[in-house]
């Protein structure tokens, strides 16, 4: 069974980016709060060496694959609240 969100009710969310070498634009997405350790983890393990291709699923589900001797960068934003809902 789901749950729904009622009003006033918030959702953290991080920005992510991820520069590619050679590509003039970065990847830029959002993820939940709660994915943040795990996403790190992975980034790490591909800057290691530990895996070839980095997987990004976004909040909306859409998934990328990054090689990782491409990855330039990774920055992680602040988490900010969003409410969700009418009125505030």
């Amino acid at each position: 069974m789901g749950w729904a969100l009622s009003k006033g009710d918030t959702v953290r969310r991080v920005d992510v980016r991820i520069g590619v070498t050679q590509t003039a634009r970065e990847l830029t997405f959002e993820v939940e709060d709660d994915q943040r350790k795990d996403l790190s983890s992975r980034v790490d393990a591909a800057l290691s060496g530990a895996t070839d291709v980095l997987w990004v699923t976004d909040r909306k589900g859409r998934e990328v694959a990054i090689p990782a001797a491409k990855i330039a960068y990774v920055e992680f934003g602040t988490s900010e609240e969003r409410r969700i809902g009418f009125g505030g």
